[in-house]
């Protein structure tokens, strides 16, 4: 196999498995599974449930939020290390070293050394994601999970919801935004960050997806909890792969296939919504923020016509169980709902009162980008409780991320067929539009591996990514015999989590949902076989009906509701 064919078998097998690693080398493949979700009958489904009734009345952000609820009762976020298995770096460098250098792995992936700002160093990468238990070689699977795959979590032990990671969840909202919100293609783009994926949404001010959740503008800045995890892997992470309908564009790779004006623009949107203007409430909420600073402020309030204070850091606590904010016109509802022994009538020595910092922001109309304007904010924080430069640092930060994005000089390669699919295109016309321009449209024609339609793609490359890349089935079956792990796997319920014909699940898929059709039980059983003996012939006969697993001089019958055509597959 020369090197063009062995990538090609390589970008089409990842587009089946899609764990980070893979997604992260061929970056078309985000784009393919938000298609594969288009082109699935489940989200379409969606559609007909009574809570997106009168959607077509609402404005787009009420039809995001309203999205956004029905996600949050339905998912939860999962990055368990055992759904999906471990290899090691070992493993993927070797697979990989003609596409990648280990160095430039090392300088854009969090699992091959990557730890972007002293966040990273400070959480200790390998026991934030409990990593520690293994040697430094062994790394996780980390699978992105189809639509399906998400659903399907409900049938593992302890999961009552379905579930997914943060690629899956990015990519689910990217396609339910488009089928249930109808928000144009456009106006949907993907970034990846070496530790997490989310969507920035072109309306309005913009709106980010955070694995389940929504964040605007205004949310981005209000300093709490929820807002500072938002914010996480734009402030600490380079963005390594930003996708839209019309291209990526990738930090490591010279070529890019986004348009060039599409990307300058979302640059500039994305900047315009991490940046805001230092008002008054804003500097209230950089205190949220940053708890660690409360304790140098005081709170000023009026009691029977004397001013009487009360730390910072005992307001914000009375804030987190109120329905009013310290930062806003209900400041006074809040203070009025604390206990009157928490005041004390005279201010307190070393702590600046916060009211008073306040109005001279206010009155000052402070700007961040005036330099004579930070250096007068800068006069407020002269007091031992603070060091004023580091202060002045975190307020500018607070206030003005800004993202390391793929740079702009690369050589924009655009795909020969643009997608071109709108929101009042059925699920049927979406289909053929694909298939019509599959020959010159890599993200389209990686769409239908990522969907994994066994009836408009080859065999071979679902079956080397079936075979290497599933070991929970091996891992979980290590203990048993043959025999045991054919009972097993026949007592399974015959039924596949894909809906289609022609679609089947991977065998790991099929062991943590203990569920499948008999083509991938078929499988399954083949994956195992092969872990145990490397070295002999295994074939599985496939008809529409009826699948033949052949091994070492036995065969194993099963039935199969597929309707894949006769053939015979030959296990790598």
């Amino acid at each position: 196999m020369n090197a063009h064919d062995a990538r090609d078998m390589e970008r089409k097998s990842s587009a089946i498995t899609l764990s980070d690693m893979e997604v992260f080398i061929f970056p078309e493949l985000i784009y393919s599974l938000v298609l594969a979700n288009i082109m699935s009958p489940r989200i379409w489904k969606w559609r007909d449930d009574p809570w997106f009734a009168g959607m077509e009345k609402l404005k787009p952000y009420r039809r995001i939020t309203r999205l956004k609820q029905y996600i949050m009762d339905r998912y939860i976020f999962n990055l368990d290390l055992d759904t999906w298995g471990l290899t090691t770096k070992e493993k993927e460098l070797k697979r990989f070293r003609d596409f990648i250098s280990e160095d430039t792995l090392a300088q854009s992936n969090a699992l091959f050394g990557y730890e972007g700002d002293k966040y990273y160093f400070d959480i200790d990468i390998r026991t934030h994601f409990g990593l520690d238990k293994y040697n430094g070689d062994v790394i996780p699977y980390w699978k992105t999970e189809t639509v399906e795959a998400m659903d399907a979590f409900r049938h593992r032990p302890g999961y009552e919801t379905g579930a997914g990671e943060c690629v899956s969840l990015a990519t689910l909202y990217a396609a339910a935004l488009f089928l249930i919100c109808r928000i144009p293609l456009k106006d949907i783009y993907l970034m990846a960050t070496p530790l997490h994926s989310q969507n920035f949404i072109d309306i309005d001010d913009g709106i980010l997806t955070n694995n389940r959740r929504l964040v605007t503008k205004n949310m981005w800045f209000n300093g709490t909890a929820l807002s500072a995890q938002a914010r996480r892997a734009l402030e600490n992470e380079r963005v390594t792969i930003l996708a839209h309908e019309t291209g990526w564009i990738h930090t490591i790779y010279d070529q890019a296939t986004i348009d060039p004006d599409v990307y300058a623009e979302f640059r500039k949107k994305l900047n315009m919504f991490l940046k805001t203007k230092l008002t008054d409430d804003l500097l209230g909420n950089f205190l949220r923020h940053r708890s660690d600073l409360q304790k140098c402020f005081q709170i000023r309030y009026q009691m029977q016509g004397v001013d009487h204070y009360i730390p910072a850091e005992k307001a914000f606590a009375y804030e987190r169980e109120s329905s009013y904010s310290l930062t806003d016109s209900t400041r006074e509802k809040l203070l009025a709902e604390i206990d009157r022994e928490e005041f004390i009538s005279g201010r307190i020595a070393g702590k600046i009162v916060l009211n008073d910092l306040q109005d001279f922001v206010r009155n000052n109309n402070i700007d961040l980008d005036v330099p004579d304007d930070v250096d007068r904010l800068k006069g407020w924080f002269a007091t031992g409780c603070l060091h004023r430069e580091e202060v002045i640092s975190s307020i500018l930060r607070f206030c003005r991320v800004n993202p390391r994005l793929p740079e702009t000089g690369k050589r924009y390669q655009p795909e020969k067929m643009p997608l071109n699919i709108n929101t009042e295109m059925s699920r049927e016309e979406i289909i053929k539009r694909l298939e019509d321009i599959r020959g010159g449209n890599l993200i389209a024609d990686m769409a239908f591996y990522a969907y994994r339609d066994m009836k408009r793609t080859e065999q071979e490359p679902f079956l080397l990514a079936a075979i290497q890349r599933n070991p929970v089935s091996i891992e979980g079956s290590k203990n048993m015999n043959l025999q045991d792990i054919i009972a097993s796997v026949e007592s399974m319920a015959n039924e596949s989590i894909y809906d289609d014909s022609g679609r089947m699940a991977q065998p790991d898929e099929v062991w943590n949902y203990q569920r499948g059709d008999g083509a991938e039980k078929a499988l399954l059983l083949a994956n195992i076989i092969r872990s145990r003996k490397p070295d002999i012939k295994i074939d599985v006969k496939v008809s529409p009906s009826q699948v033949l697993l052949k091994a070492d001089g036995k065969e194993y019958s099963f039935s199969s509701d597929k309707q894949l055509n006769e053939q015979v597959w030959s296990i790598p």
